[in-house]
């Protein structure tokens, strides 16, 4: 599996936040997002996962698929869309059964979350809510990962094993783009600098 982009640009309120953006990646890649805050590294997964309109450019998959590309990348971004008044096992049992997925609860183990499947959401630490956050991704398997930060708010031990979970979907052919401040999560293949428009 390949996704390529060509020329793409996007806009925000307004204002042209990137343009004339291209790359292409390629099945087992790992690729970071690099840029100052507001160039646009969110918007471009946002882009990438359907949630906001292309101004301009196109986004290609190959082999070509009849689904539309967000179909094959979950986000994981900023905000944790977990519903509070269910309870961990709810949440993840709720997003197996909407992506079509296996066992829900086994999803929760790497992550160590499977000790309060019973409990309410709204109890969870930072910590707890992205690890339930990132289960996700376990729940219904997409062959390319959007990350946005996806280390904020986690211990060493869950960024290890973050990039642990990174490397094994790598290795069976995954795709995975994030959105890096900081250390990454392992040496990328590709990194994409974003400036913003001037």
């Amino acid at each position: 599996m390949k996704l390529t982009a060509n020329a793409l640009a996007c806009e925000r309120n307004g204002r042209v936040v990137f343009s004339g953006l291209s790359f292409a990646l390629a099945a087992g890649e790992y690729a970071e997002l690099r840029g100052p805050n507001g160039s646009g590294k969110s918007s471009l997964l946002r882009l990438i996962a359907g949630l906001v309109p292309a101004m301009a450019g196109t986004l290609e998959l190959t082999p070509h698929d009849e689904r539309a590309i967000p179909r094959h990348c979950p986000y994981i971004g900023h905000h944790d869309a977990l519903k509070n008044v269910l309870s961990v096992r709810e949440n993840i049992a709720f997003w197996s059964a909407m992506l079509g997925g296996g066992d829900a609860v086994e999803a929760l183990r790497p992550f160590r979350m499977e000790r309060l499947a019973d409990d309410p959401v709204q109890l969870l630490s930072a910590g707890q809510r992205r690890r339930l956050s990132l289960s996700r991704l376990l729940a219904a398997r997409r062959p390319i990962w959007l990350l946005d930060e996806p280390m904020t708010a986690l211990d060493v031990d869950s960024q290890e094993t973050l990039a642990g979970i990174v490397g094994r979907h790598l290795e069976t052919g995954g795709i995975v783009l994030a959105a890096i401040h900081g250390e990454g999560l392992r040496k990328p293949d590709h990194v994409i600098t974003l400036a913003g428009a001037a």
